[in-house]
């Protein structure tokens, strides 16, 4: 079995009203999920992330929230090779709204929580999603 290893994070903003929003990217197979991307060579797991999230949104400015590092795991076919697949995920703060898509991608949506839950297509991403709605709750936002 091949092993292959993913860095993403949820991305987030806090508008004017105090109310958190979500970035939640369209992929062309349909799907909605992060920002995520295969770990290169020399990279580490948050230099990863920060390229993906550049790469696939346009957005440089953002920054990880400490303590909040969640891992999801998974196979999946790629022609017969069956692959095992390892995504780290980090929290990060954006005050960006501009989205600028790479050509992975075929929409995006800033949304609140409950709308971001609803639209999520796979149960890791809603379950790293309650995570991170939870980190925020306990540690961030009032």
């Amino acid at each position: 079995m091949l092993l292959e290893r993913s860095a993403g994070a949820v991305v987030f903003s806090i508008k004017y009203s105090g109310n958190v929003f979500f970035l939640l990217l369209r992929y062309s197979a349909g799907h909605w999920d992060f920002p995520k991307g295969n770990i290169e060579d020399g990279e580490d797991e948050v230099q990863a992330a920060c390229r993906e999230i550049r790469e696939e949104t346009g957005i440089e400015n953002v920054v990880f929230l400490e303590g909040f590092n969640k891992k999801v795991e998974y196979n999946y076919r790629r022609h017969r090779n069956v692959i095992h697949k390892e995504v780290v995920f980090f929290l990060a703060k954006t005050d960006s709204q501009r989205v600028i898509l790479s050509n992975e991608h075929i929409a995006y949506s800033w949304t609140d929580f409950d709308s971001a839950l609803a639209k999520l297509t796979y149960m890791t991403a809603k379950d790293i999603l309650v995570k991170a709605q939870d980190y925020l709750k306990s540690r961030y936002i009032k």
